[in-house]
């Protein structure tokens, strides 16, 4: 299927350019078309990962190279729920070439061979996997609300007319768009940790194991939580909000991506990276 990729990502690279046309001419032409070829990709997507997933029989998440696809796969998933939801025009201009970039590099990743094992085929597992990744491609869409929170802030602090000001929304949107990212995410990892628990249990026997995925991944989790109890209790919102969700996206793709590389563990063994 490396040549229904290669439509995924021409589909994505195409909707970048439209994205990326509308943000210097404003056209909202071209916004529609950019939505068109992004949502046009992702039915491409899906239709990709199902083949792989009735193929193999189980998640298609065992490399990296199938890791990064599907996290490109939930990242649009989130990115058009919110761009239906809230409709933040920018947003296709900081997702859609990303999204580009992860399928770029995955389409240069080797396929290791399937070796069939049981502890594939568990519904926890399935469930753990889902919704972990929906959660970080809430906190992934967070992090490029933040950066726009700042930028706006400092177009409005400099009292400049600048190119992001009249661009972007108000600061109290964004900055609500940023917490429905956090709360989302949150959630969403709290219950792909919870089934990863389960699903742990199930094949090994415990809980939990001191794995160094399992760890940061509550480094994660728990700083996530701190910024969600800021915000509720101690009225921790605007650039400071905004900054702890891109220091919180850099630690999310360490445990992402760097646990995997720099230390080993059951999760190492089981993406192949």
């Amino acid at each position: 299927m490396t040549n229904f990729l290669i439509i995924v990502i021409s589909f994505y690279f195409f909707s970048t350019a439209a994205f990326i046309w509308y943000l210097f001419r404003q056209d909202n032409r071209c916004h529609k078309t950019g939505i068109y070829l992004f949502t046009a990709g992702f039915v491409c997507h899906i239709i990709l990962f199902a083949y792989d997933y009735l193929v193999t029989g189980y998640m298609p998440t065992q490399n990296l190279r199938e890791t990064l696809i599907f996290a490109s796969l939930t990242f649009s998933a989130v990115f058009l729920i919110l761009q239906y939801r809230f409709g933040l025009k920018l947003l296709g201009v900081y997702v859609a070439p990303l999204n580009t970039l992860i399928l770029v590099i995955s389409s240069f990743l080797r396929e290791t061979p399937y070796n069939a094992d049981n502890i594939f085929n568990n519904i926890w597992l399935v469930f753990h996997i889902i919704t972990i990744f929906m959660g970080d491609a809430a906190f992934a869409i967070a992090c490029g609300i933040g950066i726009f929170y700042l930028l706006q802030e400092r177009a409005i602090k400099n009292k400049t007319q600048g190119f992001f000001f009249s661009r972007l929304p108000s600061l109290e949107l964004i900055d609500y768009m940023g917490y429905i990212c956090v709360i989302t995410g949150f959630t969403m990892l709290s219950i792909g940790l919870i089934t990863g628990l389960i699903y742990a249990n199930v094949i090994w026997g415990r809980f939990w194991s001191w794995d160094p995925k399992e760890v940061w991944s509550a480094v994660t989790w728990l700083l996530y939580a701190i910024l969600l109890h800021g915000r509720i209790s101690l009225a921790w919102r605007g650039r400071k909000a905004a900054i702890m969700c891109i220091i919180g996206f850099g630690v999310l793709l360490f445990t992402f991506l760097g646990v995997n590389f720099l230390m080993e563990g059951h999760h190492g063994e089981f993406t192949r990276f």
